[in-house]
């Protein structure tokens, strides 16, 4: 594939874009049976694939120039902005947003945030997309509130430009850090949510909800969790660090008892109840809570424990907690293999079933990984 950015020098994000997707995928299969010794490569699937171009949900835009001139992207050694509107990684339906999005930076007078200078106001522009609906949430980074007035008088007029706007929200972010966000969000839309449809279900994100980037390869990795749980039909199952709740009520239809998702965002949470409410999915309950805090605070243990942790991993604790369960099986995804091998060095008495790479980050060294593992008879 080729990226004017790239060959330009002004953005080398996508590692990998020079190799043909082919080798890309023969290159992360081989880096992760490479991280993953204790995982047999007959024991492996077939990659899923992804688009190579658009598949991106989420733009995550540094916010440069001036007001009179903004710009949209990254910033690079000298902490000058690189505009990144035409990037191919993301579809249409965001590239779209792009041009309103500068327009009215311009009419609310929204000064840029400058780094070397450490002065103006807005520092970066979040947007999600659906797919499916087009809709959009939109996150305004701003450093403090002193230019709240002036954004949300004008924000009638970035409605009428950008239709598909169901969310937005201000998050302050006042310390000059390399830290995308901060604690607080002022939502300043009448919508809380952005429906995600994915398999024949709607996912609600509110705007500091998590989910994966690409949401074809979410959807194919929620199935295949699916699938491989069903041929097991465990009588319970934990789902830890569950997001919005797109592990648990992918499989509560074929778990013979109740599923609980835990996760520490309360918004999480709320938005995966309401999934399960619209869904009439009964057998999945969700609590706000931290992983480790519920695991270690549990008596007894499920069947199944579905984790899927930040790159850092499960860490000890909660290995050590799995390991001296009575949990038969855990099916474990992970985003980065090292800290993966790393827990399943943990956790000696399972055994690997099955793995499978997604993947989720096209042109770069990533990849999602899905692993099945069986407690060692």
């Amino acid at each position: 594939m080729e990226c004017g950015y790239f060959q330009a020098g002004l953005c080398r994000s996508c590692t990998w874009i020079e190799r043909p997707y082919a080798q890309q995928i023969a290159d992360k299969q081989a880096a992760c049976q490479a991280a993953l010794p204790t995982i047999a490569s007959v024991l492996w699937d077939a990659p899923v694939l992804s688009a190579e171009i658009g598949f991106r949900n989420k733009a995550k835009m540094v916010v440069g120039g001036s007001v009179e001139q903004p710009v949209l992207g990254i910033t690079d050694a000298r902490g000058q902005a690189v505009d990144l509107s035409a990037c191919a990684l993301y579809p249409s339906g965001l590239r779209a947003a792009f041009a309103p999005l500068r327009e009215f930076i311009s009419q609310a007078g929204l000064e840029p945030y400058n780094v070397v200078e450490r002065r103006g106001e807005l520092k970066f522009v979040l947007l999600t997309h659906a797919e499916h609906s087009g809709e959009l949430v939109l996150r305004f980074v701003l450093r403090s509130r002193q230019p709240l007035a002036a954004l949300q008088a004008h924000l009638p007029a970035l409605y009428a430009a950008l239709p598909g706007l169901a969310v937005a929200s201000v998050n302050l972010q006042p310390v000059h850090q390399a830290i995308l966000e901060g604690e607080e969000e002022i939502i300043l839309s009448a919508r809380t949510t952005l429906a995600m449809s994915l398999n024949g279900m709607t996912l609600y994100l509110r705007p500091r909800s998590f989910f994966q980037t690409n949401t074809q390869v979410a959807a194919a990795l929620y199935r295949t969790a699916r699938e491989w749980v069903a041929e097991l039909a465990p009588v319970s199952a934990w789902d830890l660090f569950c997001g919005v709740g797109g592990f648990a009520l992918h499989l509560a239809p074929v778990v013979r008892g109740q599923v609980v998702g835990i996760e520490v965002s309360t918004e999480a949470i709320a938005s995966a109840q309401q999934s399960a409410l619209e869904l009439g999915v009964s057998n999945a309950q969700f609590r706000a809570l931290s992983a480790d805090a519920f695991a270690l605070g549990q008596r007894a243990a499920p069947e199944l424990a579905v984790v899927n942790p930040p790159r850092r991993g499960l860490g000890t604790d909660l290995c050590v907690r799995l390991q001296a369960s009575t949990a038969r099986w855990v099916l474990y995804s992970s985003c980065n293999p090292q800290t993966l091998a790393q827990d399943l060095a943990r956790m000696p008495d399972f055994v690997p079933l099955r793995a499978q790479l997604f993947d989720m980050f096209p042109h770069t060294a990533h990849g999602e990984v899905l692993v099945l593992l069986a407690r060692r008879l």
